[in-house]
């Protein structure tokens, strides 16, 4: 399934723009009491998760590309991918733990009071693990080169003869 990995960078994208809107308006719906950004803060949840179901499943399937290529060369540290792969995961599943759980609250008639109040910690928390996630992945991309044609060229270049490799001058 590797050629998944590279529809990562095209999906990943959506699940988070969805899930800070999902905040920002559960956020209007509540402290507003406007019902039409409440029940439209459900369906982009809703949205949201399905996008980070595809963003987790493209992402495992780049970690696994990353995996294979660490096994011919090591070039991005195993513990960067696998804290990016694990923030991921466990967003993925608190976002679907909210979901669950304000459906239960909805269809039980009990989305109100503190209940309500609930919701906007819970979905102020989960942007903080959306940005978390999404630090992570930059590093990898912006520190490491995952995913990028430098990787590419950086991975295929052969090593000097002595086993040293080329240094970029300090300041550039």
């Amino acid at each position: 399934m590797e050629f998944l990995s590279h529809l990562h960078p095209r999906i990943v994208h959506y699940p988070i723009a969805l899930f800070v809107i999902y905040a920002l308006f559960e956020i209007i719906g509540i402290l507003f009491k406007k019902d039409f950004f409440s029940k439209a803060a459900f369906l982009i949840l809703f949205l949201g998760l399905v996008g980070a179901i595809a963003a987790v499943l493209t992402g495992n399937s780049a970690a696994d590309a990353v995996q294979q290529l660490n096994k011919v060369r090591a070039l991005i540290p195993v513990e960067a991918v696998s804290d990016h792969v694990d923030y991921a995961n466990f967003t993925l599943w608190y976002f679907a733990g909210i979901l669950v759980l304000r459906t239960f609250v909805v269809l039980n008639k009990k989305f109100i009071g503190g209940v309500k109040y609930l919701f906007i910690a819970l979905s102020l928390i989960g942007v903080f693990l959306v940005y978390k996630t999404g630090e992570l992945g930059g590093r990898l991309v912006y520190k490491y080169g995952a995913g990028t044609d430098v990787m590419k060229i950086e991975f295929e270049r052969k090593p000097a003869p002595d086993g040293l490799r080329f240094k970029t001058p300090k300041g550039k």
